[in-house]
């Protein structure tokens, strides 16, 4: 590189600003030797097949090279057509759900293994793995195993997969050139609605205007707000094991709400 500035760090990776010797600007992470990198490569070309994200520069083990992508203050305007650009996202469709490369949400490894039916694999590959690590009592347990067991009869009507981002809480979503340009995915076959119920976890800039060109785009089966804890269930507990406690509260309502479905 030409030149760099630092831009800390996130996940135990260093990360940084550059220009290329060809003059190009780009965003780079370092740190650490795995498959997360090329895990999180393929996902971004993957995605990028339907919609803007970063083009994927330089990818090995120890580092991932993208473009730079210049952030601006979100707008009404770029909120909606970030909500049809998503909708085109997940019609463009997946294979099966899951993914033919490893997957990771953060640094956490997540099954990726295809599989034809979402109630389970939401509840084999994304759900129960993740309560083995969240270190809960034996009553937290054994509630969300309660909704793990209803997870058939509340998902609503069978969807094929969708291509979806993965991990869409709002800091995914750097808004630039008029829309949302979607960085550090954990890109798989999944359900549309586990996406929208990410951006409403923690909110998103004019997330009523990005839901509603959303569904004027494609319209969500009935029942689908009522829904959003049982999608939320996984990222809440990636939290609990990231960060802990703080997250436990949150976690156990919306398991409460998916058993009152």
């Amino acid at each position: 590189m030409r030149s760099t500035e630092d831009l800390g760090s996130s996940h135990g990776w260093r990360l940084s600003r550059g220009v290329t010797e060809d003059g190009r600007e780009v965003f780079a992470k370092t740190g650490g030797a795995s498959e997360l990198f090329a895990s999180e490569a393929a996902g971004l070309r993957w995605l990028g097949e339907a919609i803007a994200v970063p083009e994927v520069i330089d990818v090995a083990g120890d580092r991932l090279v993208l473009s730079w992508v210049e952030a601006e203050r979100p707008t009404p305007e770029a909120a909606e057509r970030f909500g049809r650009d998503l909708a085109r996202l997940h019609r463009a469709g997946a294979p099966a759900f899951g993914a033919p490369w490893p997957g990771f949400i953060a640094e956490l490894p997540m099954d990726n293994t295809p599989a034809d039916d979402w109630p389970e694999f939401y509840a084999a590959q994304r759900v129960l793995p993740f309560v083995r690590q969240a270190r809960l009592s034996s009553g937290d347990v054994r509630l969300i195993e309660q909704a793990v067991d209803r997870f058939g009869e509340v998902a609503g009507p069978p969807e094929p997969p969708a291509r979806i981002h993965g991990d869409l809480w709002s800091g995914n979503v750097l808004w630039s050139a008029g829309s949302g340009v979607l960085i550090d995915p954990a890109a798989h076959g999944g359900h549309r609605e586990t996406d929208l119920a990410m951006l409403a976890l923690f909110g998103v800039a004019y997330q009523d205007r990005v839901f509603g060109a959303y569904r004027e785009e494609s319209p969500l089966a009935d029942g689908w707000r009522g829904r959003v804890p049982l999608h939320q269930l996984h990222p809440l507990l990636v939290h609990v094991v990231l960060y802990g406690e703080a997250y436990r509260s949150g976690l156990m309502a919306a398991v409460e709400r998916v058993l009152a479905l």
